[in-house]
């Protein structure tokens, strides 16, 4: 059984599966699917559609220079039929296949060092550009990141609140039915 890969996209073509398309010429297309098909006849560049083989190729996401790929090229040579050999070479597919799998993770590791640090990196002056689009961070949060930087005192906008500082609480409009937690100074009648 044959596996063809598709003339467009790269992928495997499985017999009886996808289309084959027979030029005139004499010249035998196979496609995996009619998405291949289609932008075939459409004339366009597979090279330039970023889904297929030739485009990751072409950006660097997939191995070019690798011995594991040339065992994949099409030897037409007729041989007697031998059982020994046969099995052989069902054996080296196995381990050709191995060799080539651990050879892809390797280079996608290599690929993709240091992507975590560029993205956080981005994340970082996203969060810095539009910081004013961010929600303002709740009192318990403030005072937690303040006591973890040593700092005793409670600054809020409107002042500093003294430890017998009532909680008051009213209903938001903001997020449906969330309670929103408003700081009062409460101060004591004057005796006369």
């Amino acid at each position: 059984m044959r596996i063809d890969n598709c003339y467009f996209c790269g992928a495997p073509a499985y017999p009886s599966k996808g289309i084959t398309f027979m030029r005139n010429d004499g010249k035998s297309f196979r496609f995996c699917k009619s998405k291949c098909h289609k932008n075939f006849k459409l004339r366009r560049n597979p090279r330039s559609l970023r889904w297929t083989k030739a485009s990751r190729r072409r950006a660097g996401k997939e191995m070019t220079v690798d011995n594991s790929l040339l065992f994949e090229a099409r030897r037409n040579v007729p041989q007697r039929y031998n059982p020994e050999l046969m099995a052989k070479t069902i054996q080296a597919m196995k381990r050709v296949s191995e060799i080539r799998a651990r050879r892809e993770r390797v280079f996608y590791k290599k690929r993709m060092a240091g992507n975590k640090a560029r993205e956080l990196a981005r994340a970082a002056k996203l969060v810095a550009e539009h910081e004013h689009l961010l929600p303002r961070i709740r009192g318990s949060e403030l005072r937690r990141r303040r006591e973890e930087a040593g700092e005793d005192a409670m600054d809020i906008e409107d002042g500093i609140i003294d430890e017998d500082a009532r909680v008051v609480k009213q209903k938001s409009q903001v997020f449906g039915g969330e309670k929103r937690r408003l700081k009062v100074r409460v101060e004591e009648p004057a005796e006369e």
